[in-house]
């Protein structure tokens, strides 16, 4: 079995803006479905790791695009690990046409998770460490890593939501992409007829559940938007970074 899994998706209309283009949060959608479909194909994703109480959990995510592709259009996503240490594993991801057009790149990393004490646990542990045969160190992923996301008290509060039961996962929490959509959300429509996004960022800090109010902070810096999710706490769920082309 090759190292990199290669998985065809289809922009589908109705995943798909009034741009006739695939949302950036279908996406991701996207991109962590073929990251389980690889993991579970490889005796270390998702299906497996409940029955011993474990549970991959996504700590950080950036993709940037170049495009999105056009509704009907189908087109692969690639991924594959790059690297792995004992609690987190860095995955990357390609989106190309089938024609070998390249729509853009993501970058991951992922927590492993004990399902009931719901801190990290060791993935080595894991089958003898299985994942580390599985590592690609030769295929370039040529976006940005990523960092911090740096926002400071000034920043302004723009809009305090509800949650609900369409916002949780599996894990039983608020799920990843549904801060992508929410966060893609504080832009209205007229900016989005003259602005795509070019680049997304997200880290997770702490766990949200349905019911919990989200507040949504922003602070612009350079040619970018950070934007900071907090519970009713007080506590930062998140913060992620949006830049416009």
């Amino acid at each position: 079995m090759d190292k990199i899994g290669c998985y065809e998706f289809m922009a589908e209309p109705f995943h798909c803006d009034f741009s006739g283009r695939l949302f950036m949060g279908h996406m991701g959608n996207h991109m962590l479905n073929a990251a389980d479909f690889h993991s579970s194909a490889r005796g270390f994703g998702m299906k497996y790791l409940m029955t011993i109480q474990r549970s991959w959990v996504l700590s950080r995510l950036a993709i940037e695009m170049e495009e999105m592709p056009r509704q009907y259009t189908k087109f692969n996503v690639e991924t594959w690990v790059e690297s792995a240490m004992r609690y987190f594993t860095s995955r990357n991801f390609a989106v190309v046409g089938n024609d070998g057009h390249v729509y853009g790149y993501g970058r991951s990393i992922w927590a492993m998770i004990d399902t009931e004490s719901r801190q990290p646990t060791d993935i080595y542990a894991i089958d003898n460490g299985a994942i580390e045969q599985w590592i690609v160190k030769d295929k370039e992923c040529p976006i940005d890593k990523g960092g911090r996301v740096k926002m400071t008290d000034e920043a302004t509060l723009v809009r305090t939501i509800d949650t609900y039961y369409n916002d949780v996962d599996i894990n039983g929490h608020i799920n990843s992409v549904k801060y992508i959509e929410h966060v893609l959300d504080l832009w209205d429509m007229d900016w989005y007829r003259t602005h795509q996004v070019k680049r997304f960022e997200i880290a997770y800090v702490a766990e949200a559940h349905a019911g919990d109010r989200l507040s949504f902070y922003m602070q612009e810096d350079g040619d970018a938007f950070n934007v900071r999710i907090c519970k009713g706490d007080g506590t930062e769920c998140c913060r992620s970074k949006v830049v416009f082309r």
